[in-house]
């Protein structure tokens, strides 16, 4: 019987990677609010979690870092049609290493020869990747620097890779370049046609279908919002 209770209060919540410090203090702050109620987490690229999603993952709340993705999840029945919530906006930066001395002010900037390697969530499965397209290409740049491109799992790696002198820049969301300042600096914000937006929405067929609405609604809460301002997010 305690048991059962104790399954019955917890809620697993899908993150993409860019939520991973925000979604920690959310967690916290949804647990301290609500007694006995437990939050597992578990972060990667949008397109991996809905592949999990797909295989049968025992997952109650998806939060992806694009409307596409979310876009799939519903198509392919894991989450309700009319569940999706957006919670926060987000913005597309270039970073270099924070000792860098590239003069990058522009997209067109990166055709420089001194520019080797850049990196970029790989488009087919990271959202951050797809965001990173649409401006190149736009811009009539995607195929001139697809030579520098080192595609990446998620928008972490791109910025681990680009903390570690790796490569040269990489291209992440503003939320990630703000948890390293010392390591990585903002050469500039990416121009974009589209808004980078964050929905959220109850899984199907979740076993704690309450506890995954009440912790979404956490989220979007004054507290959830105050949170994720903190880490530099916008309102949805």
């Amino acid at each position: 019987m305690a048991s059962g209770f104790v399954h019955a209060r917890e809620v697993t919540v899908s993150a993409a990677s860019s939520l991973t410090n925000a979604f920690k203090d959310v967690a916290r702050s949804y647990e301290a609010a609500h007694p006995g109620s437990k939050v597992l987490l578990n972060f990667g690229g949008s397109g991996s979690l809905l592949q999990q999603l797909a295989k049968g993952a025992p997952v109650d709340v998806f939060a992806s870092a694009d409307i596409e993705t979310m876009d799939m999840a519903v198509a392919k029945g894991l989450v309700s049609a009319i569940g999706p919530r957006d919670f926060a906006r987000n913005a597309l930066v270039l970073v270099v290493p924070n000792d860098s001395k590239l003069t990058l002010m522009r997209l067109h900037d990166l055709r420089q020869p001194s520019v080797r390697w850049i990196a970029i969530g790989n488009p087919a499965s990271v959202p951050v990747g797809r965001y990173t397209r649409h401006a190149l290409v736009a811009a009539k740049l995607w195929p001139t620097l697809s030579a520098k491109v080192i595609t990446t799992q998620n928008v972490r790696h791109s910025l681990d890779y680009v903390a570690r002198g790796e490569v040269d820049a990489g291209f992440v969301y503003a939320t990630d370049a703000a948890i390293m300042p010392g390591k990585v600096k903002v050469a500039f914000e990416v121009p974009l046609a589209i808004a980078i937006r964050y929905p959220i929405a109850p899984v199907s067929g979740s076993a704690n279908a309450a506890e995954a609405s009440r912790f979404i609604d956490h989220v979007l809460s004054p507290a959830g919002q105050a949170i994720l301002a903190k880490y530099g997010f916008r309102k949805p």
